[in-house]
């Protein structure tokens, strides 16, 4: 079957992040009742889930190299994104990203006091990506970026779980992308598949989100249905955690998302980046 394949040290997976780092990413995100900015919300996700995939590969002896990760970023140029010792570098490899944060934070979050209330709790956020929100929406320029890096990782990785690629943005592309940048990525392929493109659109506009739909026929716009006509159909590993999350998947579910808020921006990006296929 495909999408199949074990990942391991001697075969690992891939994640690319694009980003939009254009001016309108300082508006407010949806769900966020105008207190929390996209640019923000969006390195919040991101840092999150390198943060957690850290954690997923971490054994006795530290931290397996399970994975190989960028994060490009699109705006006033197309380029890396990785902050700190890590900044200029595209693919990483992810023990050096859990050794090279650009700095350690210190937040407070919400727990249970185990008697039916909530205290505050203290705890360390890495950070190895900044929010930027600068320039246009130069997403074609990205996505071929991440064909360009993933050219060379097929060829050297032919058994490995193919590559996913998760481009997050709130707009509509300044170039001349998305579809032909996103179709060439897609038919990118290891022996286990073809490369996975998921989009995430989001907005400031007060409407519902739309999470793995099988259809455009509930997004508002041209756009959101371009970005969801390039997505890649959820292969079945993906179907089965999204439906573990009680998400209401039709049968041509795509990796797709619409006005996500920062909750579900998350729990988005967190399906498209777990498998239970380490090893």
């Amino acid at each position: 079957m495909p999408y199949s394949a074990e990942i391991s040290r001697a075969n690992p997976s891939c994640f690319i992040f694009l980003v939009d780092q254009s001016g309108s990413m300082v508006e407010p995100i949806s769900g966020s009742d105008g207190t929390k900015r996209k640019c923000d919300s969006v390195a919040d996700a991101i840092n999150r889930l390198l943060h957690n995939l850290i954690i997923k590969c971490a054994r006795g002896e530290g931290v397996r190299n399970f994975y190989e990760v960028a994060v490009i970023g699109y705006g006033a140029t197309v380029a890396p994104a990785f902050s700190g010792p890590l900044a200029g570098r595209d693919l990483v490899l992810l023990s050096e990203v859990a050794s090279s944060p650009a700095r350690v934070e210190e937040r407070i979050r919400k727990v249970s006091d185990g008697a039916g209330g909530v205290i505050d709790q203290k705890v360390k956020f890495p950070v190895w990506f900044e929010p930027i929100a600068k320039g246009i929406t130069p997403m074609g320029g990205a996505l071929s970026l991440a064909n360009k890096l993933l050219t060379e990782w097929t060829v050297k990785r032919k058994a490995s779980f193919p590559p996913i690629v998760i481009n997050i943005s709130d707009g509509e592309a300044t170039d001349s992308g998305p579809v032909p940048q996103a179709e060439a990525l897609c038919n990118l392929a290891t022996e286990d598949g073809n490369a996975l493109l998921f989009n995430c659109h989001i907005s400031s506009k007060p409407l519902p989100p739309v999470i793995f739909p099988d259809s455009d026929a509930d997004l508002p716009d041209d756009f959101a249905k371009t970005l969801f006509a390039v997505s890649s159909p959820l292969p079945p590993s993906l179907r089965e955690l999204a439906r573990a999350e009680n998400f209401n998947l039709g049968p041509e579910a795509r990796g797709f998302a619409f006005n996500a808020d920062l909750v579900e921006l998350i729990r988005f990006l967190d399906i498209g980046t777990r498998s239970s296929n380490l090893r």
